[in-house]
C-alpha cells in the first residue's frame, strides 16, 4: 500500500477541466484583475499591462471608425474586440471611465480630421455622444454574471446597435458620427443587409463578432467555439444574400440621364468674397450673384442639349436678396420651360427681417414649380435659419417618382424612408467632408432602393443605383467647373426596410431592456466554488 505524501498531496493540480484549481489560486486571486461573473471556467488572468495595451489599441482603432475621411473598414471590427476585452477584465466603473474617454477622444478625432470646428457645445455633444456609446460596454460588465451565456452574448450586439439608433433619435447629428454602417459603404455585400435592419444591422453584426471573440479569446471550449461558428454562419449568409442581390437582382434597365451642374470655381469665389465684403447684403453683391445665377443657367442649357432630362444644382448654389426671389424664381421656370427639362434649384434666401431659407425648387418642363422645399435639419451649430416641416416631396414623371432632401438632411434614416425611384440630393460640404459625407449618403441608396444623386459643392458629388453601386462621380476640388452625368434608373424597389421602418433598432432596444430587467431580478452567478 502507498501513502501519499501529506506536503506533496495538499500541493497536488488537477487538469482544468475537471473543475480543480491548485490552493494558491483560491486564495490569492489576481489584485489586477477582476473577471466579469459568469465569463467561461478555465480562463486565464491577463495581466496589468496586457489589460492597457487592449484598452490603447482599442481606442487607436475606434479613431478609424468614426465616419471620416480616414476609416478604415477593418478598425470598425477590431476596436470593440479590444475595448469590450478591457471592460470585461477589469472594474465595471473605473473601465467604463476609461471607454468613455476613449469615445471622446474618437470624438474629438472625428472633429479634426472633418474640420468640424470646436467649440463648447460641440465638444460636449461629443461627451454626452461618448456616454450613449459606452452603455453597451457597462451593460455588458454588469449583466455578464446575472445571465444565462446565450443571453450575455446577446446583451452586448443588442446594446451596440441600439445606442446607435438612440443616437438618432436624441441627438442634432443623426449617422454623421459614429455610424458603423458607413465604414463597411465599399463592402457592398455586406452593405445590402441595410434593406432589411436599416443601418443599424451592421453596427448588430460587428458588435456580435466581438462578444463572440471575447469569449472564445477568453476561454476557448467547446461551447464557445460553437457560439463562433453560430455567428461565422450568420456573417456568411449575410453576406452571401447581399451578394446575391446585387448580382441576381440588379434593378430595371431603363434609365433616365441626370446632369448636375455647379458655378465655375472663379463665380463661386467671387461671390463668397462680395457676401463677405457686404455683410448687410446692400444692392451692390447683386451683380457677383447675378453672374452665378447666369452661368448655372448656362450650363444647364449646355446639358439638356447633351441629352440630360433632369438637372440638378447644388445647395444653396443661388443666392439671392429676398426682394430679388420672383426674378432668380422666374429665370429658373423660364429655362427649364425652354429646355423641356426637369430642374432642381437649390436657392439661399436673405430676408433682412428673418434668418432667411435654404430652400429647393422643382421645376417641371412646363415651367410650373412641382415643390419648394425647405431644409429639415439645419446644421447645428452653423446654419441659422427656421428648419422646414420635414415633409419630403415625391412627384411622379415619366422617369419615375423623384423625391428630394437637402444635405445633411440624408443622415437621417426615419427622415429618407420614402417611396421613391430617384432621390435628389443637392449639398455643399467642404474638402475634408465631402466624400465622407456622399459616402454616408450612399446607404440611403441601399436601405429604399432608389437611386441617389447627390450634387454636392466644394465636396465630391455621386450618383448611386439602389444597391450602393457607383454610377458617376465628380470631385469639385479637381476641375475648374463641377459637372457630373449619369444615366439613372428611373424604377426602384421598395425594399424591407421601407415597409418595416426601424422595427430592427427598436427590437435591438426592446431586447436591452428585457436583458436588463431580467439581469437586475437574478441574483449574480459568481463563478463557481471549485473542489479541493
Amino acid at each position: 500500500m502507498t501513502t501519499a505524501h501529506p506536503e506533496k498531496d495538499s500541493h497536488r493540480t488537477v487538469p482544468a477541466e475537471h473543475g480543480a484549481t491548485p490552493e494558491h489560486s483560491r486564495q490569492t486571486p489576481p489584485r489586477r484583475w477582476h473577471r466579469a461573473a459568469g465569463d467561461e471556467p478555465g480562463e486565464r488572468a491577463p495581466n496589468y499591462g496586457s489589460r492597457y495595451a487592449a484598452l490603447l489599441a482599442g481606442t487607436v482603432a475606434l479613431l478609424f471608425a468614426v465616419g471620416g475621411r480616414w476609416d478604415i473598414a477593418l478598425a470598425a471590427w477590431v476596436f470593440p474586440v479590444l475595448l469590450l476585452r478591457f471592460s470585461r477584465t477589469g472594474p465595471v466603473w473605473s473601465g467604463a471611465s476609461w471607454i468613455w474617454l476613449a469615445h471622446v477622444a474618437a470624438a474629438a478625432f472625428w472633429l479634426f480630421e472633418s474640420r468640424m470646428g470646436s467649440g463648447a457645445v460641440v465638444l460636449g455633444g461629443g461627451a454626452a455622444l461618448g456616454a450613449v456609446q459606452t452603455l453597451p460596454f457597462l451593460l455588458d460588465r454588469l449583466l455578464a454574471g446575472r445571465l444565462r451565456p446565450w443571453a450575455a452574448g446577446l446583451a452586448f450586439p443588442a446594446a451596440f446597435a441600439g445606442a446607435e439608433f438612440l443616437i438618432t433619435l436624441v441627438s442634432p447629428f443623426g449617422t454623421a458620427f459614429g455610424s458603423l454602417a458607413v465604414t463597411q459603404r465599399d463592402v457592398l455585400p455586406l452593405a445590402q443587409v441595410g434593406a432589411v435592419t436599416g443601418p443599424y444591422g451592421v453596427a448588430f453584426l460587428i458588435g456580435w463578432s466581438a462578444a463572440v471573440v471575447n469569449r472564445i479569446w477568453a476561454a476557448p471550449t467547446r461551447r464557445s467555439a460553437r457560439g463562433g461558428l453560430a455567428c461565422a454562419a450568420v456573417l456568411a449568409t449575410v453576406v452571401a444574400a447581399g451578394g446575391a442581390r446585387l448580382a441576381w437582382f440588379p434593378g430595371s434597365g431603363a434609365t433616365v440621364r441626370i446632369a448636375g451642374v455647379s458655378p465655375a470655381r472663379a463665380l463661386a469665389e467671387a461671390q463668397r468674397a462680395a457676401l463677405r465684403r457686404d455683410a448687410d447684403l446692400s444692392p451692390a453683391v447683386d451683380p457677383a450673384l447675378d453672374a452665378v445665377l447666369e452661368d448655372l443657367l448656362a450650363s444647364t442649357r449646355r446639358e439638356a442639349a447633351a441629352g440630360a432630362k433632369i438637372v440638378v444644382w447644388p445647395e444653396t448654389a443661388v443666392k439671392t436678396r429676398a426682394a430679388r426671389e420672383p426674378a432668380v424664381l422666374a429665370a429658373v421656370r423660364d429655362q427649364a420651360r425652354r429646355s423641356r427639362i426637369y430642374l432642381e434649384a437649390g436657392v439661399r434666401v436673405f430676408d433682412p427681417a428673418g434668418p432667411g431659407r435654404n430652400e429647393t425648387l422643382l421645376v417641371g418642363p412646363d415651367g410650373a414649380v412641382l415643390w419648394t422645399y425647405q431644409k429639415a435639419h439645419p446644421i447645428p451649430g452653423s446654419e441659422g435659419y427656421a428648419p422646414g416641416d420635414g415633409e419630403v416631396p415625391v412627384v411622379t414623371t415619366p422617369y419615375g417618382r423623384i423625391a428630394n432632401v437637402i444635405c445633411y438632411d440624408a443622415d437621417f434614416p426615419d427622415l429618407m424612408r420614402v417611396r421613391a425611384d430617384i432621390m435628389l440630393v443637392p449639398s455643399h460640404d467642404w474638402r475634408e467632408y465631402g466624400r465622407p459625407h456622399t459616402d454616408k449618403a450612399s446607404l440611403r441608396a441601399v436601405e429604399n432602393g432608389y437611386a441617389l444623386v447627390r450634387q454636392d459643392s466644394e465636396g465630391l458629388s455621386a450618383a448611386y443605383d439602389g444597391r450602393g453601386r457607383v454610377l458617376a462621380t465628380a470631385d469639385y476640388f479637381t476641375a475648374d467647373r463641377q459637372t457630373m452625368v449619369a444615366e439613372v434608373p428611373v424604377h426602384g424597389s421598395a425594399t424591407p426596410y421601407t415597409r418595416l421602418g426601424d422595427l430592427f433598432a427598436w427590437l435591438c432596444l426592446a431586447a436591452t431592456a428585457a436583458l436588463l430587467i431580467t439581469g437586475a431580478l437574478r441574483p449574480s452567478r459568481e463563478p463557481a466554488a471549485r473542489p479541493r
